[in-house]
């Protein structure tokens, strides 16, 4: 039976490096009712990026301009590059009864943060198993040359200092049951907003 529910604002937060990208795509891949937000950023794109689908990637022009409009819920400079997420599109999901997810950092959570009540947000930040394993992880990657990864790693012990601020606190030392993890919790903040008008209704209909 489907559950009735009301949509909400899932906000995921790590340390680059941390896994949260995969994390992310394997809950859009197993969930239908929950819908990835995509951010506008004035980062270049990467080879194995499309705009549209990874980002949308606008000029700084463009991006200032819908910010001084105010088009942006949340927004942030992160290693230089502007991010944002377009209000419009977050509302046009919640008006179709779609939950969305979110892979920000702490700046962008604590605007949403700002305008939602919190019963309409779960947040969750994943950890590393330990700094000297996001540190390897952040190596390995190979799309980074030395100055970028230390300049990764730097933002990263910066980020970590705002797990406090979370909902939920994981500890990624394997992906598939941090993954069962969230899925767990995302089900569990669906059974607290369950729509109850209709059984509501039914209840007054037989008094």
């Amino acid at each position: 039976m489907q559950i009735d529910y009301t949509p909400f604002l899932i906000i995921i937060s790590s340390p680059s490096g941390a896994g949260k990208t995969t994390i992310c795509k394997k809950i859009i891949d197993n969930d239908p009712s929950i819908i990835m937000s995509i951010s506008s950023t004035t980062r270049a794109k990467r080879p194995n990026e499309i705009n549209g689908k990874d980002y949308n990637f606008i000029s700084q022009s463009k991006f200032d301009e819908l910010k001084s409009n105010d088009e942006f819920l949340e927004d942030a400079i992160v290693f230089d590059n502007k991010y944002g997420t377009l209000r419009s599109m977050v509302e046009d999901c919640l008006v179709q009864n779609k939950s969305v997810l979110f892979d920000i950092d702490w700046q962008g959570a604590r605007q949403i943060k700002e305008k939602y009540s919190p019963k309409n947000i779960l947040s969750i930040f994943i950890l590393p198993p330990s700094i000297d394993e996001l540190n390897q992880r952040l190596k390995n990657r190979a799309q980074d040359d030395h100055e970028t990864v230390a300049k990764r790693m730097k933002g990263a012990l910066s980020e970590i200092e705002h797990f406090n601020e979370y909902d939920y606190v994981l500890i990624n030392d394997d992906i598939n049951q941090t993954y069962d993890n969230i899925s767990i919790i995302i089900e569990a903040k669906k059974l607290s907003l369950i729509n109850l008008e209709g059984f509501t209704n039914l209840l007054k209909n037989t008094n």
